[in-house]
């Protein structure tokens, strides 16, 4: 595979589960708020999971860069590495409205 469709392809996949953690993360703030707070933590544990896939995507290209094999900064590799930053922040943010509910709904 070619360089450039070697670094889409992996900031496709970064993209991916960046966006299924993010999701799974604002999944996890409903359940706490309709009380399912067992359940919201099993999403919070998924998202977990997404992100260490995503995080094994970025390893890769930091092992490239890191063994001399340049890559060429892409827009897509761009929106890749934010997306990935934001939905970080998204599961940090969820892990504390999840607290918030409990301490609010007495559990």
């Amino acid at each position: 595979m070619e360089q450039n469709e070697t670094l889409q392809t992996i900031s496709f996949s970064i993209i991916l589960h960046a966006g299924n953690a993010r999701s799974l993360s604002m999944e996890a703030i409903e359940l706490a708020k309709e009380k399912k707070f067992d359940e919201a933590e099993k999403k919070i544990e998924e998202a977990g999971q997404e992100f260490t896939e995503a995080h094994h995507f970025q390893t890769q290209l930091l092992q490239k860069e890191s063994s001399g094999e340049s890559q060429d900064i892409s827009v897509i590799l761009i929106h890749a590495q934010d997306h990935l930053m934001t939905s970080m922040v998204v599961k940090d943010m969820a892990n504390a409205i999840i607290g918030l509910y409990k301490e609010i709904k007495g559990e």
